[in-house]
């Protein structure tokens, strides 16, 4: 079949378009010379493009024919123009139509679907926009800047994407956990305004790590504070989704009703205190004056090579403020154990669970949100919307150092001061003094 030669007609953009030649005579008329030349080269390569799947569409067809041997497939024209808004800016496209003898079959381009009115990148800035900060009214200026036009986005379009991370929501929470093992936990609460409520809100948030170094989230739910009950309702619906196991450690402020709820529902779970919260409670304590170098000393204690060490650095840090500041002595010493649970764990892990900052570094996007828009409108709201920055946020979290010995911990492998001990098996100590008696003998 010969193939038609017929082109694309040009367009009202493709009519209106300034040749390079214009551009180079008036420079100081264009703006931004590279995005023109650019969105004009790329506006007639998606012309081209989608003239040319249709000439591989028609290629293959060519066999087909009518019961009265005519070609069954032919070209008819094209479709009404349209307007598709990319990365690159707005683009307009005459779709070509095809035409079946026998009625049947339609020309469906995949490169332009009908009815396509934003590339799947524009469609994924919205909901970016949106979590940033961005209201509903600004999305067209916002756009404007990146596309060098104008493009309307509807209150309409917002409350989809509400619809679609609502259901997005549910199946999160229904997801199968029994498969799941998790070596270190972070836990904390994170308090925030609801607008339409007038009232504060606890979002109880818990990151896991898998044996494999990933870090997701495990659990996040509404809480009226945090209280143990509440935290003990998030492990028990944890449980209920498939969790059998808790972590090796948990990570977490002091001031938490988690550790009780932890102890009770998975209480072989070891308990790591966060020292940026502790750091910050001892401080609190002090006068500014003092602060800076009580700093520094509370530094050197978990950066101490060993427990002993660390010990040490605290009994200097009573010797120097306990006489004056008893009670910042008091609050540093209160969890002593817990505050150095993590001489017990690999080293290269440290830097990771000393201190709840996968957390609080999520967090800093949710706490930016909320104040661009004068806190959540409405509970519901406020959890979808946390929801998906954690879930956007959850795509940069790094592994954890030395992932390969997550499995020694999940295996209950003992460690001190950072390195792995390997226990010689009583067997192999009562054979060797044979050996040297049965040497002696001969």
């Amino acid at each position: 079949m010969k193939q038609s030669s017929k082109v694309a007609p040009k367009s009202t953009a493709a009519a209106e378009a300034i040749s390079l030649e214009q551009m180079l005579a008036t420079p100081e008329q264009h703006r931004d010379i590279q995005s023109t030349i650019l969105r004009q080269r790329v506006r007639n390569s998606l012309q081209q493009v989608v003239e040319e799947e249709l000439t591989i569409m028609l290629e293959g067809l060519r066999q087909e024919t009518t019961a009265e041997g005519q070609q069954r497939f032919v070209r008819n024209g094209y479709h009404k123009q349209r307007e598709v808004a990319t990365v690159l800016g707005i683009l307009p496209v005459r779709v070509p139509r095809l035409r079946d003898r026998t009625g049947q079959e339609h020309f469906r381009s995949v490169i332009v679907p009908p009815y396509l009115r934003r590339s799947t990148s524009v469609a994924e800035w919205l909901p970016f926009l949106y979590l940033q900060g961005i209201s509903t009214g600004d999305f067209g200026d916002t756009l404007s800047q990146l596309m060098g036009r104008r493009v309307e986005i509807s209150a309409t379009t917002i409350t989809r994407l509400k619809t679609m991370w609502r259901q997005e929501r549910q199946e999160w929470l229904q997801r199968d956990l029994s498969g799941k093992k998790y070596v270190y936990w972070w836990a904390d609460g994170i308090n925030y305004n609801v607008r339409l409520l007038g009232e504060k809100r606890c979002l109880l948030v818990i990151i896991g790590a898998t044996v494999t170094g990933k870090k997701e989230l495990v659990g996040l739910y509404i809480g009226h504070r945090e209280s143990a009950l509440s935290w003990k309702e998030v492990l028990h619906q944890l449980q209920r989704q498939g969790l059998q196991h808790g972590p090796q450690l948990a990570i977490g402020d002091g001031a938490l009703g988690f550790w009780s709820a932890l102890q009770e529902v998975f209480p072989d779970t070891r308990e790591q205190r966060c020292w940026v919260h502790k750091t910050a409670n001892v401080l609190d304590k002090l006068p500014k004056r003092v602060q800076p170098d009580a700093k520094k000393h509370l530094h050197e204690i978990f950066n101490s090579l060993t427990r002993k060490d660390a010990d040490a650095s605290m009994r200097s840090f009573q010797k120097i403020f306990g006489d004056r500041y008893p009670k910042a002595v008091e609050c540093l010493l209160k969890n002593q154990k817990q505050l150095l649970a993590f001489y017990d764990f690999p080293a290269a892990h440290w830097r990771h669970i000393r201190s709840t900052n996968v957390i609080e570094s999520t967090f800093g996007g949710v706490r930016l949100r909320t104040y661009k828009t004068k806190g959540a409108g409405s509970e519901v709201a406020a959890e979808l919307m946390v929801f998906k920055l954690i879930l956007e946020a959850e795509k940069r979290w790094h592994k954890l150092n030395k992932a390969s010995f997550l499995k020694l911990v999940l295996q209950r492998e003992k460690f001190v001061n950072g390195e792995r001990v390997k226990l010689v098996p009583a067997a192999a100590t009562t054979q060797q003094p044979k050996k040297n008696v049965q040497r002696k003998a001969a």
